[in-house]
């Protein structure tokens, strides 16, 4: 099991740095979009190195938040969460997200996943906010007016039709990272199957941080452009690190490591048992190679890995 080198020599335009490096963009207060859908194409690797630099203060949006978020709030890494749901699938809840929540530990703003997803179209639009229905008459549209983001979503009545419309802010997050299967060294990032609202928080973004199982040639990139979900001159830094979404899936890389997943869920329950996963496996390991390790290595990692379809 081989790391990555942090720069390649000799390739114009490269933006390859290593993951330390890359979380070392994200500055403590900073507004973070993550990547993936529950527990499919989380930045895991991501978040476990912004625990180990002990960031803080940090905003955290999605969708649907996964283990990358949960993780982030266990640790005591945020302050406020803009989310439409979150979970860990089968396996379970997101218990520290949950906790934080109930112990008022952080600011939540929870709208429908629709909205978050308009929240970053207009963002990405460069517009300053986005109409539509979601959410009306809702008791979620209320809290969020009343209390959670009053600046943040307005109600007002069409003047072409005279319907009643809900008015969402543009989020422009600080950072977006964002787990794919494949990227070049200029940043140029496809994602295989599901993109969900990633590409949108991508184009949202003040800084875009690609996280990539396989570091491709721009000429396998051009094979079929329409997979190229984030271009390059979007993209501020580029980690090529297999595994990095672990113990969440990636499509056609490989599986849930469902052992690991059951084993957190069991961990997260209590303050003190998440306290300890991220001494075990976050703090003690160091490093990605070193964790991989620690959760069994290569024949777990064969276990979990599915046919190889990368780099076509």
């Amino acid at each position: 099991m081989t790391a990555h080198p942090s720069r390649t020599d000799g390739v114009a335009g490269s933006k390859l740095m290593t993951l330390a490096e890359a979380a070392a963009m994200v500055h403590d207060g900073d507004h973070l979009a993550l990547s993936g859908f529950a527990c499919a194409r989380n930045a895991i690797a991501f978040s476990h190195e912004l625990i180990r630099q002990g960031r803080r203060n940090l905003t955290l949006s999605a969708c649907i938040l996964g283990m990358d978020a949960d993780l982030l709030v266990g640790a005591g890494l945020v302050q406020r969460l803009i989310y439409g749901g979150g979970s860990l699938d089968r396996f379970g809840s997101l218990q520290c997200v949950n906790r934080a929540y109930e112990q008022g530990t952080v600011v939540a703003e929870y709208y429908s996943s629709l909205a978050v997803a308009f929240r970053y179209l207009a963002g990405a639009l460069g517009i300053p906010f986005m109409p539509m229905k979601s959410m009306l008459g809702s008791d979620l549209l209320a809290r969020l007016k009343e209390e959670t983001a009053p600046d943040n979503v307005l109600e007002m009545t069409c003047p072409f039709t005279g319907d009643p419309l809900v008015l969402v802010r543009a989020m422009v997050p600080d950072v977006a990272v964002v787990q794919v299967q494949l990227a070049d060294a200029e940043g140029n990032a496809q994602i295989l199957g599901p993109r969900w609202e990633n590409g949108e928080a991508a184009k949202a973004a003040q800084r875009v941080i690609v996280v990539a199982e396989e570091l491709v040639s721009t000429d396998v990139i051009r094979q079929q452009p329409e997979l190229t979900v984030i271009p390059g001159f979007r993209v501020s830094g580029v980690v090529v690190l297999p595994y990095s979404a672990h113990p969440t899936s990636v499509y056609r890389c490989y599986d849930h490591d469902h052992d690991h997943l059951r084993l957190y869920v069991a961990k997260a329950r209590t303050e003190e048992g998440v306290r300890g996963y991220i001494e075990e496996f976050i703090r003690e390991p160091g490093d990605h190679v070193a964790y991989l390790q620690r959760i069994g290595g290569i024949a777990k990692l064969a276990e979990l890995r599915a046919d190889r379809v990368l780099g076509y």
